[in-house]
């Protein structure tokens, strides 16, 4: 063995609003589809913002029994259904001979707040002796990962990450490198919210963060266009299977792309505003070029943050042409949240699920409800659907509250 395994991904799993399953999840992104309607799962009479993004259809007994189902939030059983998907896709199998070298790290950034929310009015109204004893081991954001361990008997290494919308992309870079350095030959890896819920809207919403397009949620969300007016909060989950590439080949897998590595760092600006510049993220791309052998050259898609807020387009825009000068313009540069929204600590799972599934297929993701250009935003978004096209290297972004800053690169796998 060398001295760094390489790392690659064998397995996905994804639960998003357009649909249960990542088959779904991909069908819709080359169709360019639209998962944004009107919240159906809390009364939102008194919301300012009244739509998101939902996982129709997903029934949690369809994964879980009734009554494990019901001492899990929303987000871990969300979590359990893409994480069951990831480590079946993948076809490999947790037993005696392998369960101490596959471990999990699985994120989420709010953790189970409609539990939090159940439960304080059960204090309130009824009284503390009338509290689940469950509040503590559903609403905590490690339990997602505890849970998936547990269920698949998987006794590596198992942590969870909390850092807002970085969320899961700090997981699957942790988890990256657990395996390239020999610890764990394979990680579960990934994040999911459940944050539809009263306090989550008016939380956001009162600071002006939500898209209040409440006659046209199917064009709220709309990254890089000059009349975006804020995101769109969707729930979810995203889970991927990275396996040392010794693993993959000793057992016939079928390996998506190649992770070749990660950056990250810190705006040190505001707790929830970006620099204008688009240092912080900058720095996050150019450590991801640098850790993993990339000439800036060489990157010829980037999965964008893009949240269709009016300070985070333009500030990544300008982070990409300060990393990539005139190349910045020959890049395809797309946000698959204009499809699904933004699902806070999922987000950046689904979207390097998206990213992966691209190489391996080689399409280029969607910005669907670009109308109105900005001139501060004047990369090539792939407005006009999914887009076929040859690349072989690709960065994927995020950036959350805090001003945390994570890029992942991805090959297109070639034996």
């Amino acid at each position: 063995m060398s001295q760094f395994e390489r790392v690659v991904v064998t397995g996905l799993g994804a639960m998003t609003p357009l649909g249960v399953g990542v088959e779904k999840f991909w069908q819709g992104i080359k169709c360019a589809s639209n998962g944004i309607g009107p919240i159906t799962l809390i009364d939102v009479s008194k919301h300012t913002t009244r739509f998101g993004g939902e996982v129709t259809g997903f029934n949690p007994e369809d994964f879980v029994e009734r009554k494990e189902a019901r001492r899990m939030d929303r987000f871990v059983q969300l979590s359990v259904a893409a994480s069951d998907e990831a480590i079946k896709g993948s076809g490999l199998v947790i037993a005696d001979n392998n369960r101490d070298r596959v471990g999990v790290v699985i994120g989420c950034g709010v953790g189970g707040l409609q539990t939090w929310e159940r439960e304080y009015r059960t204090l309130i109204e009824k009284g503390p002796d009338r509290v689940s004893p469950f509040l503590i081991p559903m609403m905590i954001s490690n339990m997602a990962a505890g849970h998936v361990s547990i269920r698949h008997g998987a006794r590596g290494p198992n942590t969870a990450t909390v850092s807002a919308c970085t969320t899961s992309a700090h997981a699957i870079g942790f988890a990256y490198d657990l395996v390239r350095r020999g610890d764990a030959d394979a990680m579960i890896a990934g994040g999911a919210e459940a944050p539809i819920c009263d306090s989550a809207l008016a939380g956001f919403g009162n600071m002006h963060a939500l898209s209040r397009r409440n006659d046209d949620p199917a064009h709220a969300s709309r990254p890089f266009d000059k009349e975006r007016d804020g995101f769109v909060m969707g729930e979810g989950a995203g889970t991927v299977l990275l396996e040392s590439l010794s693993s993959a080949q000793a057992r016939g897998a079928k390996i998506y792309a190649e992770l070749l590595g990660y950056g990250m760092s810190a705006d040190a600006y505001h707790i929830t505003g970006m620099p204008e510049e688009g240092y912080g993220l900058g720095n996050a791309m150019k450590a991801a070029l640098r850790y993993s052998g990339v000439q800036p050259e060489e990157v010829q898609y980037i999965n964008a943050h893009g949240t269709s807020t009016p300070t985070n387009d333009k500030t990544e825009t300008a982070a990409i042409k300060q990393v990539f000068g005139e190349h910045a313009y020959k890049m395809g540069v797309s946000s698959t949240k204009s499809q699904v929204g933004h699902l806070l600590g999922a987000g950046s799972a689904v979207e390097f699920i998206a990213t992966a599934l691209g190489l391996y297929h080689q399409i280029m993701p969607s910005t669907i409800n670009h109308q109105v250009p900005d001139p501060e935003c004047d990369l090539d978004y792939v407005t006009e659907g999914a887009r076929a096209a040859k690349f072989d290297v690709a960065l994927t972004n995020s950036s959350g509250f805090g001003g945390h800053n994570v890029s992942l690169a991805l090959r297109r796998w070639a034996e």
